[in-house]
């Protein structure tokens, strides 16, 4: 079959857009027509049917939707390729439904473009094929569909596990009220794509979202970050500071490691969730503010509220709507739409094609507890990417059991014991270097400090018999 005897219709209201696709489907040997609005293309007399249909679906007038259900009625077996400059679930999944091929996000890329083109006049002459239907594609399209729900829904925030869903219906619930959220779970499970999708679902959508990990600042340093200076407040400070509170009125503040806040600046945050107000480091000006707290954290607060090592009153005013985000091991059936997108986003960056997943493979990586959870999975991914040299993803299998057995999971030990004894086995291996015991378990070096002072593991237990 020769590119010469496919022809491509686009239809896009946006002329850089149309003439844009236009000239990228001729560039591959095609041809193609260009319309401005579905009235156009439906008015233009054709002695034949185009073998694939790229069609935006916020068309003035009459919608890209509402032209592929005018072309269903008619019985017309087009291929349809959406294109849209958002990635809006029940618009996508009602196209896709409704027999859409592809779903095209704006700006596109020229490659996926191309490559859903050719699947779509293959598409087209199978269904012209004796028996040929374009029913026969349904199971890519639920593929497909089930991609885009994993993908797009919730800003990134990959899986479809019932443990997902509630922690995304909590969500749902919260975002419209101006309510403290307070997001707990393990190091590496994605906190920070919680509170993105909270700011994102909120009346406080179109201003800022401003974000402060509390653990990557010196405690010297931490108040005024959070609340700002004044000129002349402490040796170094030559001109006023703004600090991330004021900068995130009307808008919402996310405070990563939330229990690393040091007792002594505990208060001035309790003021500001209660009041509403602060006053800058060196400053005698009251600052009113209207700020949204979402704060999350790794660590006990409970636990650190009983050893006086959190205040007890901050403690309840963050805890008002608490979402516990699970880990990757109770969420193993997440793990190869996971995969799949790792695979997808840094393959592509780094010019790679993969086209599978070798089972056995992915067997492996369902199997595997993931103590760095979806962090940890997303670095042997990228890892894998660089080894491997074809379309097959070569994920080192002797990697992970030879991780196993450096740090085995907890079959009958407490889960503060099991992670005792991980962190312990990658600092022997790392020979105490803390930095490169992180890197082994997939979290940050300041969190490995956190929890070594929570698990009150010292240098001397590193090689105690």
């Amino acid at each position: 079959m020769s590119n010469t005897g496919a022809s491509i219709y686009v239809v896009d209201d946006d002329a850089s857009v149309r003439e844009a696709v236009g000239s990228l489907v001729r560039s591959a040997g095609y041809r193609a027509e260009t319309f401005g609005s579905a009235q156009e293309f439906l008015a233009t007399p054709r002695t034949g049917v185009p073998s694939c249909l790229v069609l935006d679906v916020e068309l003035p007038g009459l919608s890209g939707l509402d032209l592929q259900q005018e072309l269903a009625k008619a019985n017309a077996q087009i291929p349809i390729i959406f294109l849209t400059g958002h990635g809006d679930i029940p618009m996508t999944v009602r196209a896709i439904k409704a027999g859409a091929l592809e779903f095209l996000t704006k700006p596109i890329d020229g490659d996926d473009l191309l490559d859903a083109v050719r699947k779509g006049i293959a598409s087209y002459h199978a269904s012209k094929q004796p028996g040929g239907n374009l029913a026969q594609h349904s199971l890519g399209q639920e593929k497909l569909e089930e991609e885009i729900c994993a993908t797009w829904d919730f800003e990134g925030i990959v899986g479809q596990s019932s443990a997902l869903r509630h922690v995304l219906d909590l969500v749902e619930t919260v975002a419209p009220s101006d309510s403290t959220v307070l997001i707990l779970g393990e190091t590496g499970t994605g906190k920070e794509l919680i509170a993105r999708a909270i700011h994102e679902r909120s009346r406080r959508k179109d201003r800022t979202l401003v974000k402060l990990n509390c653990a990557a600042i010196p405690t010297g340093l931490l108040e005024s970050e959070l609340f700002g200076h004044e000129k002349g407040a402490f040796t170094g400070a030559i001109a006023q500071k703004v600090g991330r509170v004021e900068l995130a009125n009307k808008g919402t503040l996310f405070l990563d490691e939330v229990g690393d806040i040091p007792l002594e600046l505990q208060p001035k945050l309790l003021r500001v969730l209660q009041e509403q107000e602060f006053e800058r480091l060196g400053g005698i000006r009251t600052i009113r503010v209207d700020t949204r707290l979402v704060v999350a954290t790794n660590r006990d607060l409970d636990q650190m509220v009983a050893h006086r090592e959190f205040r007890q009153d901050l403690f309840y005013r963050l805890n008002i709507f608490p979402i516990h985000v699970p880990p990757l091991r109770e969420r193993a059936t997440d793990i190869p739409l996971l995969v799949h997108f790792f695979v997808k986003k840094h393959a592509k960056r780094m010019g790679k094609r993969i086209e599978s997943v070798p089972t056995e493979t992915m067997r492996a990586l369902c199997r595997w507890h993931w103590p760095g959870n979806v962090r940890e999975l997303e670095n042997v991914i990228e890892r894998a990417l660089i080894l491997s040299q074809g379309a097959v993803l070569n994920v080192s299998i002797s990697d992970l059991t030879k991780a196993a057995s450096v740090f085995p999971s907890a079959n009958i030990q407490t889960l503060e014991a099991s992670e005792k004894e991980l962190i312990l086995g990658a600092l022997r291996e790392a020979n105490g270097v803390i930095a490169t015991a992180a890197g082994k378990l997939g979290m940050k070096r300041t969190t490995l400090n956190s929890k070594m002072r929570k698990l009150q593991i010292s240098r001397s237990d590193l090689f105690a018999a």
